[in-house]
């Protein structure tokens, strides 16, 4: 299994209207190239030397190693909390199809099967099953 740039970010955040903005900035600004929004996780944590608990919403975030500072930077700029949760895993493997879609949405900001198809050859040389 050869090693990728592609990980997933979890974020949590103290609303669902809270989680909407920051995944609709890493999505438009090409952050991301999907945000999944799970709107209600309940989170058990210490704070401020007491056991806390919290009504959050959980980010999916599917992205690129390569970008998770400016994503560390843009969220911590739009949260609320003092210290908010911005974790990275590596997404170790997946559909080769959804993974070249992830690479093209994240260089791009948009895709569509005809520019999928057309984009792919040019983001990553050798994307399409056919080159």
């Amino acid at each position: 299994m050869k090693k990728t740039d592609r990980i997933i970010v979890l974020i949590t955040a103290g609303s669902e209207e809270e989680a909407r903005k920051i995944a609709e900035s890493l999505v438009n600004g090409k952050k991301a190239a999907c945000v999944n929004i799970v709107p209600r996780v309940d989170s058990l944590f210490w704070w401020e030397d007491k056991l806390d608990s919290a009504r959050e919403s959980l980010l999916l975030v599917k992205t690129k190693a390569s970008l998770f500072p400016e994503i560390v930077e843009l969220v911590k700029r739009t949260h609320s909390y003092e210290v908010p949760e911005i974790i990275a895993l590596p997404i170790i493997a997946g559909s080769e199809d959804y993974l070249k879609w992830l690479d093209i949405a994240c260089r791009y900001g948009y895709t569509s099967s005809h520019i999928f198809k057309a984009a792919a050859p040019v983001a990553k040389g050798r994307l399409t099953k056919d080159g």
